[in-house]
């Protein structure tokens, strides 16, 4: 198996798999506090979730931007550039469900989210658990952002040692 390596690396390792963790739990945790402000009725929890979807949404384009680096060096027609496309559309569209859901909450007095802010963020981290598991399939099952030499015995991206032999 011939694997794509990232073309965006910092240390050795892929950027892209390293941020996209940050939009990935901030979205998430703003739809704990959605529910834990429906729940409790509790101010905060509203705002917070509004800010934190602000900050998911940033992450989730610095995110995107070197995804989509990574996207391009996919060779073309195959099962991973095609994954990789659904991956990074259903992306796009989870970020423009959380900003309207910022828009909605930004719009109203303190924050209170309406129908259209909860239903945006509830499918948008429904969305997300969807395009994460294609960025699983891309990395585990395709081999896109897996170092040609990777195996059980590689040396570390800081060592400057080429990775060599079979992945194993």
């Amino acid at each position: 198996m011939v694997a794509v390596e990232s073309r965006a690396k910092a240390m050795g390792h892929g950027i892209h798999p390293m941020m996209i963790v940050f939009p990935l739990g901030l979205f998430a945790t703003a739809v704990i506090f959605d529910i834990l402000y429906l729940i409790t009725d509790r101010t905060g929890f509203q705002i917070s979730a509004g800010y934190i979807i602000g900050a998911g949404v940033i992450g989730g384009l610095v995110a995107a931007v070197f995804g989509f680096i990574d996207w391009r060096s996919i060779p073309s027609g195959t099962r991973a550039k095609r994954v990789g496309a659904i991956h990074g559309i259903g992306n796009v569209v989870v970020v423009l469900l959380f900003v309207v859901s910022w828009l909605a909450r930004a719009s109203a007095e303190n924050w209170e989210p309406n129908a259209l802010a909860l239903i945006c963020s509830f499918a948008g981290i429904i969305l997300s658990g969807m395009t994460a598991w294609l960025g699983g399939e891309l990395v585990e099952r395709l081999g896109i952002s897996v170092s040609d030499g990777a195996g059980v015995n590689a040396p570390s991206s800081l060592s400057h040692r080429p990775a060599r032999g079979a992945r194993s």
